[in-house]
């Protein structure tokens, strides 16, 4: 197995995964790495045009990013995922499917649901409160929590470098249990940080 991996940010909408996400690219690659980056809004726009909000659409969404995503890591690319991924069993299938070639590095995106409606400038979570979007995640359709992740970050506690510190630290730990063992590799917890 090459150094790629799959860092894959999971949460609500507002939560900061892209973020994190554009912050950390350009640190990877001072690192010599090669890497892509596979945002949930921009695939949506491109490869998965046409799909809507139900579960059945969500899902083949999550799976067409991991499939790329398998597809770049196996190259000896590190890819780079920011995706809502909403639904646990779609998340596990994605670390599957990537896992047999690289490593997948779950990272939780997860500030109280308060502080992702204060952040929201588009103003979805009001126009799905009110009811006037229907499958919200977050509001009116699920978001399943990941029950192990390799790190959760709480935003609203957690500065984007400090975020991106995390992500590098969980990566430089070379951390290659199997998915649902204990992880380590972040230390004793700081506020607004979870080690695994």
């Amino acid at each position: 197995m090459s150094n790629a991996a799959v860092i894959w940010f999971t949460g609500l909408s507002g939560a900061g995964k892209t973020t994190i996400a554009d912050a950390l690219v350009p640190k990877l690659r001072e690192q010599g790495r090669r890497v892509e980056v596979l945002d949930g809004d921009v695939v949506r726009t491109n490869l998965s045009k046409g799909l809507g909000f139900s579960r059945e659409d969500r899902d083949t969404n999550i799976a067409r990013i991991a499939f790329v995503a398998d597809l770049l890591s196996r190259n000896g690319v590190t890819v780079v995922v920011s995706a809502i991924s909403p639904y646990r069993l779609t998340r596990d299938a994605a670390r599957a499917v990537v896992e047999k070639s690289a490593r997948f590095v779950e990272v939780h995106v997860a500030p109280p649901l308060d502080t992702c409606i204060a952040r929201d400038v588009k103003g979805l979570y009001k126009k799905a409160i009110a009811g006037e979007i229907k499958e919200f995640t977050g509001i009116s359709d699920p978001y399943e929590e990941p029950l192990s992740p390799e790190a959760r970050i709480d935003t609203s506690l957690v500065s984007v470098d400090d975020a991106v510190a995390i992500v590098l630290g969980v990566l430089e730990a070379g951390d290659t249990e199997t998915h649902g063992a204990k992880r380590s590799g972040l230390g004793d917890a700081a506020p607004g940080i979870e080690a695994e």
